[in-house]
């Protein structure tokens, strides 16, 4: 496959790059969030419990993150196209393999090192970058929200699917054609094939990638990003893998699991469209920072609300909505934060980098919260964190310094 580096795109192909990048995020996504469904059902058949199974979740959370910075560093050198093919390929592999292991290390391999590996190949990280080097800047902001809202869309999809495939053939057989509809994705490597080296500033010498890393990591606005997208991937890790569970717990039938995350998946949807609006509005009207700060309260908010009502179907239905509303809608203004930072040049390594914080805290939150139900059997423990890490993110953005005053070396 080759991997030429087209300097400019005319509008018919803007689509065409949105509906590759926002379509292969369904597909991954989509899975990804929808194996918490087979959670029980991976217990009831293996019998190694709720928490050893957990911990092949958590695994595949951090490898997830793990593996974004090496994909992007791959996708800024080399090209995104061979690095989404190979990812989707491993993806439909690893949910292939997992309905045959049977040991807590069979199913760390298989959930956590194939499917979630092949996931963050094919992941944000290449795919908002490879957007936003084919996309004009003043179309960036409302892209990486349709690009976004594509992973939301998958989920929505691919919950009742997931659900009903497995009610009308088995879960085995339900995982096995799930695998095959990944494979969908394999055309947009060519769509999306290229890497942003032409964009460095005209003159000037290409930073390299070590060079880039350092001034990143060096920035204060840059980690404090990080942190807080450490404490999106602890809430989006535990609410994927064990809302199903809590679903459970609260003594709903399990379609209601299944629902929730689909309804989860939809109103992110609207979440992920309406920060693409608020980031592009009027120029962006709105700092990026301080949208990340509400979207954080307001996660808080949800999750004290919801865990003070009783639970019953509505309740759960209406905290699924509002959740999805907040869930990924992070992942535009972060991003943007990071192109607006440093340019589109090396984007796909450090976007890689901010994913990584995020999936450390997804283990966290996909593995203690199997711990915390095994310990306490219930899950208010993790809630109350939820609460916490939140108001805490939101307040971890308000120091960023959005406004530069002048440009990054690397910026276009």
């Amino acid at each position: 496959m080759s991997e030429p580096s087209a300097p400019a795109i005319q509008r018919p192909l803007l689509w065409l790059v949105l509906l590759a990048a926002a379509g292969t995020f369904a597909l991954t996504m989509g899975m990804r969030q929808s194996m918490g469904l087979f959670l029980n059902t991976l217990n009831t058949s293996t019998g190694l419990g709720i928490g050893s199974i957990s911990l092949a979740f958590a695994f595949g959370q951090l490898w997830w993150g793990l593996t974004q910075p090496f994909a992007g560093i791959v996708a800024d050198r080399i090209g995104a196209g061979r690095v989404l093919f190979v990812g989707v390929l491993l993806v439909a592999l690893g949910t292939a393999l997992t309905p045959f292991m049977h040991t807590t290390p069979g199913l760390i391999f298989a959930i956590g090192v194939l499917a979630a590996g092949g996931a963050g190949m094919a992941g944000p990280s290449v795919l908002m970058a490879a957007t936003t080097r084919l996309i004009e800047p003043a179309k960036r902001g409302m892209a990486t929200g349709i690009v976004n809202a594509g992973g939301s869309f998958g989920q929505f999809l691919f919950a009742p699917i997931a659900q009903g495939l497995t009610v009308a053939v088995g879960w085995v057989a339900a995982m096995q054609a799930m695998a095959v509809m990944v494979l969908l994705a394999l055309p947009a490597a060519w769509v999306l094939r290229g890497n942003a080296r032409h964009l460095a500033v005209s003159g000037a010498r290409p930073q390299t990638t070590r060079e880039a890393i350092r001034a990143a990591l060096a920035d204060p606005s840059y980690r404090l990003l990080c942190a807080g997208f450490f404490v999106c991937g602890f809430h989006v890790a535990f609410i994927a893998t064990h809302l199903p569970g809590v679903v459970a717990a609260c003594q709903l039938p399990p379609s209601i699991g299944a629902w929730s995350l689909a309804v989860v998946g939809l109103f992110n949807i609207v979440g992920s469209f309406a920060m693409g609006w608020a980031i592009g509005y009027q120029g962006g009207r709105w700092r990026m920072k301080s949208l990340l700060s509400l979207v954080y309260a307001t996660r808080g908010v949800a999750v004290l609300i919801f865990l003070l009502a009783p639970k019953t179907e509505f309740t759960m239905l209406v905290f699924a909505a509002v959740i999805g509303f907040t869930f990924l809608s992070t992942v535009p203004p972060t991003a943007g934060l990071v192109a607006k930072f440093f340019g589109p040049t090396n984007m796909a390594t450090l976007f890689g980098i901010v994913m990584l914080a995020h999936q450390l805290g997804g283990f966290l939150g996909a593995y203690f919260g199997g711990k915390a139900f095994e310990w306490t059997g219930s899950y208010d423990a993790i809630w109350i964190a939820d609460i916490l890490l939140a108001f805490g993110a939101a307040l971890v953005h308000l120091p960023i310094k959005e406004a530069r005053p002048a440009l990054r070396p690397q910026a276009a």
